[in-house]
């Protein structure tokens, strides 16, 4: 089954947490703090394999969450930072944050990598709290936790030459001529639902990818039938190979089709007007082939001057190498998919960012007796610090006052006893003083 979209969780792995420790060597009577900080959580790493070739295996696996840290160890020693975990993904692969639709990476080569999902710092162990006022610290940190986020892989097939067309004008049947691969033909519509692919050998030397893409019909670019489905595997295409039924069995007009299917190409995306094209008049061995492929080649000179008309018959396979080699000339005098090398490029270059300082603001909130305090400052220090010994309270009050948060709570009316809540963590407040 070819699977081209899916939606997946990631989540780097949490850091691990730093202890509280002292050193107890027999004649070291003052050792001192010896708690170690925990290692840094995995991170989440998708890795291109040109071995793949679908996202059939996200079907079936839809999280991936790095491993965490390990916790710190007495004698000062670090914890182990976590391994990372790789992800393989098919060349061709888009992804795109499911929050707000930005494009995170486009990745097209083997071996390519990108760090999705960035695992979290590990805690501080009491050794890094020591002062000159404080020598035995009873305070460490929790790991912090890993990035997390939803997003969706979207497939492109990397293919030199895609075949576009409307239903049942031979699309199938020509790849599987030309090439060794074996699409479903049938003489109905929408025969093909996922594209195929097939490596096409010229018999010079040369080679080149070629896919067989869903039929399109009107609307497409709205969505219409197989839509997007369909069109994001064109973007990827160097060259365009527009199959006609020229025999205009289904009843429709040979250039009317040839118009309606550009249409929906530049509607998609104004870049597929302009990609190379060549024209293959499918079905000549049709007897009112000829006839219309007369009068097709008027009205196409009139709108479009440079594009090549050849007449084919995938059937009996008449003109077929003719055609083979007129694709295979225009693709050597092509550079191998300007846009995509681009994007490889953006992908390699290193881009430095200065971080944002956290943000020193507060809001405070009443909620009947209960004074309500947010602030992510203040939150995410209450998460990091393990807040079960009297050393650890006693920095949330020097971070309370100095934030100017028990002021605050004064001018608001905050007295003894009065109940404070920041987070999940509930206390009292007491006057002459920042800390409970």
């Amino acid at each position: 089954m070819f699977v081209d979209k899916a939606k997946i969780y990631v989540k780097g792995g949490d850091g691990g947490d730093g202890i509280i420790s002292f050193r107890r060597e027999k004649y070291v009577p003052n050792g001192g703090p010896a708690g170690g900080d925990g290692g840094r959580g995995g991170d989440v790493i998708f890795r291109v394999d040109e071995g793949l070739r679908t996202l059939m295996d996200f079907r079936y696996q839809r999280h991936f969450k790095g491993e965490r840290g390990v916790k710190g160890r007495n004698k000062s020693q670090h914890g182990a930072n976590a391994e990372h975990t790789v992800v393989r993904i098919p060349p061709g692969t888009v992804i795109v944050n499911d929050d707000n639709g930005e494009v995170i990476a486009d990745l097209t080569r083997h071996g390519q990598e990108i760090v999705i999902a960035k695992g979290g710092r590990g805690g501080r162990g009491n050794v890094r709290f020591a002062t000159a006022a404080n020598t035995a610290p009873q305070i460490a940190e929790n790991g912090e936790e890993g990035q997390e986020r939803y997003i969706v892989l979207e497939l492109k097939v990397m293919a030199d030459v895609g075949l576009v067309g409307f239903p049942s004008v031979g699309k199938s049947t020509l790849l599987s001529v030309v090439s060794a691969a074996q699409p479903k033909i049938g003489a109905y519509h929408f025969t093909t639902i996922t594209p195929n692919l097939g490596v096409v050998d010229v018999g010079d030397g040369r080679s080149f990818v070629m896919a067989d893409l869903p039929g399109l019909i009107e609307g497409a670019h709205e969505g219409i039938g197989l839509g997007h489905e369909f069109l994001r595997h064109v973007e990827r295409t160097r060259v365009i190979i527009h199959v006609v039924d020229m025999s205009g069995s289904e009843g429709r007009d040979p250039f009317d089709d040839w118009q309606k299917i550009n249409e929906e190409l530049k509607l998609y995306n104004a870049e597929l007007e302009h990609r190379l094209q060549i024209i293959a008049a499918n079905k000549m061995d049709d007897p009112q082939a000829q006839e219309n492929l007369e009068e097709f080649s008027k009205k196409v000179r009139e709108v479009r001057s440079d594009i090549e008309i050849l007449p084919i018959s995938a059937l009996t396979r008449d003109g077929i190498q003719e055609m083979l080699y007129k694709t295979v000339d225009m693709l050597d005098k092509l550079p191998d998919a300007v846009a995509v090398e681009e994007v490889e490029q953006i992908a390699e270059r290193k881009v430095y960012t200065l971080e944002k300082k956290e943000d020193d603001g507060f809001i405070i909130r009443r909620e009947n007796d209960t004074f309500v305090v947010e602030s992510t400052k203040i939150e995410n220090m209450m998460k990091r610090m393990q807040l079960n010994s009297h050393d650890s309270i006693l920095k949330l009050g020097r971070t309370l006052r100095h934030m100017g948060v028990d002021s605050e709570l004064r001018k608001r009316g905050a007295k003894d006893g009065t109940l404070v809540r920041i987070g999940e963590l509930e206390f009292e407040f007491v006057e002459g003083s920042s800390y409970f």
